[in-house]
């Protein structure tokens, strides 16, 4: 009896690594939007600033054909950018995303999506609405921002700090008390002093 039990747990050990591939290990499924583009609505614009709890502020930077832009979360934990092409009311795009602060290899995500452009009414504020997937999808995360009247875009502005390699509020070398000697002036002959 030892001997069948022991030849069966070998046989489901030799089979479990052939068995798990097929076990839905590989891949995610891919999953796209069913959406098409059509006219953008009179008086839309794709540039601008839009507004989401979520996401915070996107500013977006377009032209007939392509977008670009940049969003800090709400809660100002990780920053994203997105470029696409524009085809009427839909905006196609791919996005990256970036916890801040974070290190290691979650540190950044990735995916495509689409937004579509509309005016519900007349003299109503615009609304971007669409959806944010992770790899090679574009759905999965929905998106829903409100078009703010009077601000424009500078992705730049929301570029954390860390993204650009500045430590701020550590006082001293970042905060333009680099070079200075003993008179209180900055020095600009560029000498290190044999450093």
């Amino acid at each position: 009896m030892r001997i069948r039990l022991g030849i069966l747990g070998l046989c489901c050990v030799l089979a479990l690594p052939i068995a798990l591939p097929a076990c839905g290990g590989g891949q995610p499924e891919v999953k796209h939007a069913n959406v098409q583009p059509g006219p953008m609505p009179e008086g839309g614009e794709w540039r601008g600033v839009y507004y989401s709890p979520l996401y915070g502020y996107l500013h977006l930077e377009a032209d007939d054909r392509a977008a670009n832009g940049a969003w800090r979360t709400a809660s100002g934990d990780a920053y994203g950018e997105l470029s696409g092409e524009i085809d009427g009311d839909l905006l196609r795009f791919t996005w990256t995303e970036r916890i801040i602060g974070a290190v290691g290899a979650n540190v950044a995500r990735k995916g495509k999506g689409y937004f579509k452009y509309s005016v519900p009414k007349a003299g109503e504020a615009h609304v971007i609405k669409g959806e944010r997937g992770h790899g090679e999808s574009d759905v999965g995360e929905l998106w829903e921002a409100v078009k703010q009247i009077n601000m424009q875009p500078n992705p730049a502005s929301v570029r954390p700090d860390e993204i650009e390699g500045r430590v701020t509020g550590a006082g001293g070398w970042d905060e333009g008390e680099e070079g200075a000697t003993e008179g209180g002036e900055g020095d600009s002959s560029g000498s290190s002093d044999g450093l």
